[in-house]
């Protein structure tokens, strides 16, 4: 880090700056947030509509990319999560990843992002992320400790 002035004229203008900074990046963050939404809204529809129409092309979690499988049966039945999700935790140097969920885990708290089956593996692989206990992500995947 640079140093800092020690006026508090120049120390104010920085301050907003960064106040100015801050805020907008909360907004992108908010704006690509409610997009995600929509745009897994809209592949939630696409999907059902492809099973409506093709039965034999079912969405499988586990498949390359989340491209239906031919014949593949989903593996948790009806209600399936769509995916995964990765909890953090506040640490005094900042969120850091803590635990992987399946995406409809009633145990996460808000804090999470959503990650792909194959982010979800590699988040499992690492020592400092655990896999939750009552909704057992590492199972869904194969994974074993």
């Amino acid at each position: 880090m640079f140093e800092l002035p020690s006026d508090p004229l120049r120390l104010r203008m920085i301050l907003d700056f960064l106040d100015d900074q801050v805020a907008r990046n909360q907004t992108i963050g908010i704006y690509l947030s409610v997009q995600q939404q929509a745009v897994q809204r809209a592949l939630s529809v696409a999907e059902a509509q492809t099973a409506a129409v093709h039965p034999s092309l079912r969405p499988h979690r586990g498949a390359a990319g989340g491209k239906p499988v031919a014949g593949a049966a989903p593996s948790r039945g009806e209600g399936e999560a769509q995916g995964f999700m990765i909890e953090q935790r506040r640490t005094p140097n900042g969120p850091e990843e803590a635990t992987v969920h399946l995406d409809d885990c009633t145990m996460a708290s808000d804090r999470t992002h959503r990650v792909s089956t194959h982010g979800a593996r590699l988040a499992l692989t690492d020592a400092q992320l655990e896999a939750c206990a009552f909704c057992r992500p590492d199972t869904e995947l194969g994974l074993f400790d």
